[in-house]
């Protein structure tokens, strides 16, 4: 029998926003938070997890927060919400205060016995939703994983993304007599970047694609450098195309093309298309033979390298008197360019291909 998995969904800052005084205890501070609707119906409709609610609402059926102030707000949300289409198959709610230390109480899982262990649910493919700390350190007390509102730019669009379409994480292991690379990348993440190659300015360039691209990037990378740059470039570009190929799984909802922009003196294109074919048309001529240690001809190869490993058509133009704004409006450029043709739709999940197959 299949397992099937959990969504634990807080209540408070995730399915309504939480007023100043963390009571929603009468209707006019009821206000759901945007986004809900669309998308949790969208999951539901869509979707076979089952929907747990896991609330800690401090004091509740003390004389500092009634019962009966509860239970009107309370009932109003959720016949509101199925009235979109969106019920609870489990309403956990915790009512002790943080310093009383219950198991219970959020992040502690003793509200969660009969799921934890239980053959029935899978776990590790099961998510906290949340709009706090708290709830990532119940998801690690769980087992599972964590989606918070709010935190770097997560919102219940790209929630439903992520539940639907799946997380665009891939990473790559190459290592040859000349080269050692790992490459990690999370297309769906925030520009977050480790990167160390042992060239400055390389470093530097790949940064730009992870900032300006809004993905998640780790590019480590120990090459024969007593030699010279070559292989360092080359094989990183290609570990990082196959990583970015992996990432994009069938390419199903992408925008699949992507962008131009200006950097001070210099106008930089990329045009990119994620179409399975590889192909470099490149445009751009540098006066330099370095721009910090890394070698001018060693541009074209790079993104020749990447061309190819990622199987996408790139054509690359740019003019500007400064070089070193000129390749780093490239590398941005790419970066936007990758931004927009890996945005995903999952109200129009198809194949952007009259063909079929990209």
């Amino acid at each position: 029998m299949k397992q099937q998995r959990i969504l634990f969904i807080d209540r408070d800052g995730t399915l309504v926003e939480e007023p100043e005084d963390e009571q929603v205890d009468a209707l006019e501070k009821v206000k759901f938070v945007k986004g809900v609707f669309r998308n949790l119906g969208f999951i539901r409709e869509q979707l076979d997890f089952r929907f747990v609610m896991v609330s800690n609402q401090d004091g509740l059926g003390t004389p500092s927060f009634p019962t009966e102030t509860f239970l009107p707000a309370h009932n109003f949300i959720l016949n509101t919400l199925e009235g979109e289409g969106i019920t609870f198959d489990d309403i956990l709610i915790d009512c002790h205060f943080p310093d009383d230390n219950h198991p219970d109480r959020k992040p502690g899982v003793g509200m969660l016995g009969g799921y934890i262990g239980n053959p029935a649910y899978d776990i590790a493919g099961s998510y906290v939703i949340g709009d706090r700390e708290t709830d990532r350190r119940l998801a690690e007390n769980i087992g599972c994983k964590a989606l918070i509102l709010g935190q770097d730019g997560m919102t219940w669009d790209k929630i439903s993304e992520i539940l639907f379409s799946g997380e665009r994480v891939a990473e790559i292991k190459r290592t040859t007599k000349e080269t050692d690379i790992y490459v990690k990348i999370n297309l769906d993440g925030h520009g977050q970047c480790d990167i160390s190659t042992g060239l400055g300015f390389f470093d530097h360039m790949l940064e730009q694609i992870g900032r300006h691209g809004m993905v998640d990037l780790t590019v480590n990378t120990r090459g024969d450098l007593h030699v010279d740059e070559h292989h360092t470039i080359e094989d990183t570009a290609i570990a990082l195309g196959e990583c970015i190929l992996k990432a994009l799984g069938d390419k199903r909802g992408i925008e699949r093309y992507g962008y131009s922009l200006p950097m001070d003196d210099c106008l930089c294109s990329v045009a990119l298309d994620f179409g399975g074919r590889p192909w470099l048309v490149w445009d751009a001529e540098f006066k330099r033979d370095m721009i910090g240690d890394m070698p001018t001809e060693m541009f074209f190869h790079f993104f020749k390298s990447l061309s190819d490993s990622a199987r996408m058509n790139l054509n690359v133009s740019a003019r500007g008197g400064n070089e070193h704004h000129k390749i780093e409006g490239i590398f941005k450029a790419l970066a936007r360019s990758i931004k927009m043709a890996v945005r995903r739709d999952i109200y129009h999940y198809e194949l952007p291909s009259t063909k079929g197959m990209l």
